[in-house]
């Protein structure tokens, strides 16, 4: 724990303090995560046949599990310092409201259009297609930041962005979704009868709301039957934690300078992106016995992959057209309840992040709707930021964290990502006020029925 009490409310990097490589936190991982499976065949995945989905340069940065530093093209990295460095904040107005002896610290990446760290991912990811000399991509959106961050993307690099929507979000959201139509993207709600596997899921589940697996299949199906154009993806693949990683390396420098030392780094968990970026230089550490932390991933408690699922092979889409990969999963078929932490209702997990938690690297916790709002609405109102839904289910670890400190009279230094902004969340917010928010919490039996369906690998 860190005495100083001389750091300032927010510190800021300068340009020149950037990083110039993204972490790849693979080439530390003595015990790798599990390849990707052609389904078709059971075998590792090919660079070739991934081709056929994502752009070639994602592929290799995919299937490179040895390769520590990899470096930042300079187009990204000066598309980047239109918003980043992001400010890490001294929550000092919640320590005093908490009354704990924890030093509180959060990074906060709320600071763009797109109101999220997915940007981070996005630039680059258009940037592969576009080098490629690709037309356009596809890919799906929850609460809608992937979607608006890769709308952003391909109109600054002047490609189409073709967006299937999680049918729930689309209805709730409607901003967010006219913020992506600005910038350019088609955005239809998901499951549609624009494709082929979304017809196959409306005519067995009539009533859906939709789901990320959904919507996953649809774009992937539009990338690969239209010629020009590539899938890209805002969480659970390797490259885009590699890409995320920017979000821990700032977070550390910063904290460096401070001489900090911290004891607990919190997430919020749905595909993996915010919490893997955050985590990636201090789980580095802790993989090659330099530093110890303690890391919690926070989910909802509706859709809960890590402390309910089950780790094994399964598809990451629910129409089972893409690769196998072996994480923590509620199985492809599981329909998550329509909550509004939309970034969050992913049946699985990242593959990485699966096998480091299975390697007991970092711990997990499950949280209720309501419980999440609670903090976040506690939180604006100490720290003057509307948080995200899905920033809140960290920002609730984090209290609880920072209240045992108080019981116990241990100061610790804690870290969480504050993942965006709520402001396109105002439906949710309005539902937890009105008093009329639920907590669906899915029995073992609906769990079980969905785990038996997994394929047998």
């Amino acid at each position: 724990m860190n005495s100083n009490e001389n750091i300032p409310y927010k510190i800021y990097l300068s340009e020149s303090e950037m990083p110039k490589d993204w972490y790849n936190v693979r080439a530390d991982m003595k015990k790798k995560q599990a390849p990707m499976l052609n389904p078709a065949t059971g075998k590792p995945m090919t660079a070739e046949e991934l081709g056929h989905v994502f752009c070639d340069e994602l592929v290799a940065q995919e299937l490179d599990d040895d390769t520590r530093l990899i470096p930042i093209p300079e187009t990204i990295r000066n598309f980047y310092k239109m918003y980043r460095p992001s400010p890490l904040v001294r929550a000092y107005c919640l320590e005093q409201k908490l009354g704990t002896p924890a030093h509180i610290y959060y990074k906060f990446e709320g600071n763009n259009t797109s109101g999220s760290h997915k940007l981070n991912s996005a630039i680059a990811q258009a940037y592969y297609a576009k080098k490629q000399g690709l037309k356009g991509v596809t890919t799906e959106t929850g609460a809608g930041q992937w979607g608006t961050a890769l709308s952003m993307a391909c109109a600054y690099l002047e490609l189409d962005c073709v967006v299937y929507m999680v049918k729930v979000s689309y209805e709730q959201k409607p901003f967010r979704r006219e913020v992506m139509r600005t910038y350019g993207a088609s955005v239809t709600p998901s499951p549609s009868n624009t494709t082929q596997v979304g017809q196959k899921i409306l005519a067995e589940y009539p009533d859906t709301t939709g789901s990320l697996g959904c919507a996953i299949s649809e774009a992937v199906e539009y990338a690969v039957t239209h010629p020009g154009y590539r899938y890209v993806l805002g969480s659970v693949l390797n490259q885009v934690l590699l890409h995320q990683s920017v979000i821990g390396l700032e977070a550390k420098t910063a904290l460096d300078k401070y001489g900090v030392k911290l004891d607990t780094i919190i997430g919020c968990a749905g595909g993996g992106s915010n919490l893997g970026g955050l985590i990636a230089p201090f789980m580095g550490q802790k993989l090659r016995g330099e530093a110890d932390y303690d890391f919690i991933a926070v989910e909802p408690a509706s859709c809960p992959s890590f402390t309910r699922g089950t780790y094994a092979y399964d598809f990451c889409d629910t129409g089972n057209i893409c690769p196998l990969a072996k994480m923590y999963t509620l199985g492809s078929s599981f329909m998550p309840s329509p909550i509004h932490a939309g970034g969050l209702r992913f049946h699985g997990m990242s593959p990485v992040l699966s096998e480091l938690y299975d390697q007991k690297m970092m711990r997990a916790v499950a949280i209720s709707q309501s419980d999440v709002f609670k903090a976040a609405e506690e939180f604006a109102r100490i720290e003057g930021i509307l948080p995200a839904p899905e920033s809140a289910h960290a920002i609730k670890a984090a209290i609880d964290e920072a209240l045992k400190c108080k019981e116990t009279g241990e100061p610790k230094n804690i870290l969480f990502g504050l993942t965006g902004t709520g402001y396109f969340d105002m439906v949710a917010y309005g539902q937890y006020n009105d008093g009329i928010m639920s907590d669906y919490i899915p029995t073992d039996e609906d769990i079980q029925k969905c785990i038996e369906k997994l394929p047998k690998v």
